[in-house]
């Protein structure tokens, strides 16, 4: 094997090509260590070192050092991680580790988003939300439930009642418009039609 390509991407990590073919990112210091070049042959030893000891070690602290300043999903955490260069087994490995040590878990990201968002969105906007991490529908209506068994049932007239307080939303005031104003703002928010008409007090807007 012999290394076709070092290419810098940064003042101190470079791109290794092998054979042609891109094989890992790696600090300068380590292409010291390990006595690599440009046009220099690499052992298989060398190169199963680095995929199997070097990268998955680092891969992991990576990890762990997003995970220690905010929770992440499973599939947000790889998009990080492949950010990095780390190939795909380097990345399963490390997602593996961090499940069987409980430092990831996607239950557990749909609850705590659940209730950092259930008194300022819509259920379905936290639906869509989680959906767009990358959780699955299941795994957020079993949250759902459990958040609720737990904490009761999230009101959604209420909700809505709060967010119209907060635009100063005077239904004795409001024309026409200004409810048709509101009732659009309500929607992108995520209420359904019929929630919307409620709370509203109306029943001529539609869709």
């Amino acid at each position: 094997m012999v290394i076709t390509k070092i290419e810098e991407i940064s003042s101190s990590r470079c791109k290794v090509t092998i054979d042609d073919v891109f094989a890992f990112v790696l600090y300068k210091g380590e292409l010291r260590f390990y006595k690599l070049a440009q046009g220099r042959e690499i052992s298989e030893e060398c190169f199963q070192t680095i995929n199997t000891v070097v990268l998955p070690k680092r891969a992991k602290l990576r990890a762990m050092n997003l995970l220690a300043k905010r929770e992440y999903s499973t599939v947000k955490l790889k998009e990080k991680l492949r950010e990095g260069y780390y190939s795909e087994s380097v990345i399963n490995e490390t997602i593996r580790f961090l499940e069987e040590n409980h430092f990831l878990d996607d239950f557990r990201y749909a609850e705590c988003y659940i209730s950092q968002y259930e008194s300022s969105r819509s259920k379905q906007r936290i639906r869509q939300d989680l959906m767009k991490v990358g959780i699955s529908t299941d795994l957020i209506e079993k949250a759902m439930l459990q958040w609720e068994d737990k904490n009761g049932p999230i009101d959604q007239q209420n909700l809505i009642k709060e967010l119209l307080r907060k635009r100063k939303y005077d239904p004795h005031e409001a024309d026409f418009k200004a409810k048709q104003r509101e009732f659009a703002f309500l929607l992108r928010k995520g209420f359904t039609a019929d929630e919307v008409r409620k709370a509203l007090d109306i029943s001529t807007f539609s869709v």
